[in-house]
């Protein structure tokens, strides 16, 4: 916790900056050296300030807030290092919510695996009326991760990214290999 470093000193005394005569005064020395200890972290918070709106310095206590602010996806299984690249992505993946690449790449970044996301349906034009759409008739949406991934972060972050009318399939895969199930 930021309050709690110890020998952090205010940049500022507030000693210096009052009149002379309460220089020698010791009383005044030790009640303003109170005021200077209370305001040591708040100064230096401020100081610092653009620090805590960048996820990458941010101290790791504010990053969860940091996120917040943001929407970002968060998860406490997820390792802080990853949290800090989920916040960061977290603007830019709004822009693509909804979209396999979204979820693709909160996957990647949540749980550093790259995930096979396949959805049943698809657009397409065609001269011919009729002309058959392509895709399944079923909607769903199978998301492929390979072992060793958190499938519980894994089935948290489908089941947050999803659209609403697909319902979800998670397969756990050898690198390589078909499903294993």
């Amino acid at each position: 916790m930021r309050g709690l470093i110890e020998g952090l000193q205010n940049p500022h005394q507030l000693l210096t900056i009052l009149p002379g005569l309460y220089g020698e005064d010791d009383f005044a020395a030790r009640l303003t050296g109170v005021f200077d200890d209370a305001l040591a972290p708040i100064v230096s918070t401020l100081d610092n300030f653009p620090a805590y709106l960048d996820p990458e310095l941010a101290p790791e206590d504010f990053v969860e807030l940091l996120g917040s602010w943001v929407a970002a996806f968060t998860d406490p299984r997820v390792p802080a290092e990853r949290q800090r690249l989920l916040v960061a992505a977290a603007v830019d993946l709004h822009r693509l919510r909804g979209a396999a690449s979204a979820l693709r790449e909160t996957l990647r970044l949540a749980c550093g695996v790259d995930a096979e996301v396949t959805e049943s349906g698809g657009t397409s034009w065609s001269a011919q009326a009729q002309s058959a759409p392509p895709g399944s008739d079923v909607p769903r949406l199978v998301v492929r991760v390979p072992v060793g991934a958190d499938e519980a972060v894994v089935r948290r972050i489908v089941e947050a990214l999803r659209p609403a009318n697909l319902p979800a399939r998670i397969e756990v895969k050898e690198v390589g290999n078909d499903p294993v199930q």
